[in-house]
């Protein structure tokens, strides 16, 4: 990657975030993020998005694999899915500077649905790393660049939005992307699981019923939603209610036993070792943790 590409972006976040944590921006779907220093390992929920690090570099652990990327690559998350991740190189002459854009599947329909864009393959998993592509960094950085001339990001930013997607879509990363729009396809019924688990986190799972939902044997539907989430439905379910319970906890001031209670746990007892298990700690010291740090990001 050219480094003078990487300088003019890392030159707009610093301006648009002087300090460190992660912040939503004018334009819409577009977030930026800084740390100064390395991070401890966090348990977080990505959902469709790229991410590109143009400083530092990040670890992230899916699937119970260990990737580690910089500005010498990129992330692309199609579907929703569980990771820990922390920062692995940041000083406070140069931290950790990161770009977070969420990926919106109707663009990507459209852009099957002109038939300039081969149709999608067999499924894979949700979460992949690529190296850097100069033409979609370029894009990236007009995108990025246009919060300083806020005038502009109305009629442009949706114009280089569709032009991102398309270099992804032609890219070593456009049949993973094209799943997210596949009508009826594999990945797109795991998709929709998914969203439902989502919404209905504090509800028992009926496998079962997911799986007819989704049109698949219990059987093919388990294999294909491991496939591309890393987890089985069970583990999934219990990692979202570990999280929502968390950001009950450090948002909303509720205690451990009422989060519990909100996500579907009905014993506190097995909510903490489970709350344990995944974020290291006790809920309690977690959540005084993460107040005292006033930074939650992934």
């Amino acid at each position: 990657m050219s480094t003078s590409l990487v300088s003019d972006m890392a030159g707009i976040i610093r301006r648009h975030l002087p300090h460190d944590g992660m912040m939503p921006t004018a334009i819409p779907g577009l977030a930026l993020a800084r740390s100064s220093t390395p991070t401890v390992m966090n348990a977080v929920v990505y959902d469709p998005c790229m991410c590109v690090i143009v400083q530092g570099a990040k670890e992230v652990i899916f699937a119970g694999e260990t990737l580690r990327y910089d500005s010498a690559q990129w992330l692309l998350v199609s579907v929703a899915v569980p990771v820990a991740a922390r920062v692995v190189e940041a000083t406070t002459d140069q931290p950790c500077l990161m770009v977070h854009i969420t990926l919106d599947p109707a663009m990507i329909g459209e852009w099957l649905t002109d038939g300039a864009i081969p149709p999608s393959g067999p499924p894979s998993r949700g979460l992949a790393i690529t190296p850097s592509d100069a033409s979609l960094f370029q894009a990236i950085t007009r995108f990025v660049g246009l919060l300083d001339t806020p005038a502009d990001i109305g009629p442009l930013a949706p114009l280089i939005r569709r032009e991102m997607i398309y270099r992804i879509l032609t890219g070593p990363q456009g049949a993973r992307l094209r799943q997210m729009a596949a009508t009826g396809g594999i990945a797109q019924r795991i998709t929709a699981a998914v969203r439902w688990l989502k919404e209905h986190l504090a509800l028992p799972l009926h496998v079962e019923a997911l799986a007819r939902q989704s049109q698949m044997s219990p059987s093919a539907f388990h294999l294909h939603f491991k496939e591309i989430t890393g987890l089985s439905p069970l583990q999934y379910q219990k990692r979202l209610r570990l999280q929502e319970a968390r950001r009950l906890m450090v948002s909303d001031g509720l205690d451990a036993a009422s989060a519990a209670y909100r996500v579907g746990y009905e014993s506190p007892s097995q909510f903490s070792r489970e709350y344990r298990r995944c974020f290291g700690v006790p809920p309690r010291q977690d959540v005084a943790a993460l107040l005292r740090s006033d930074l939650v990001t992934g």
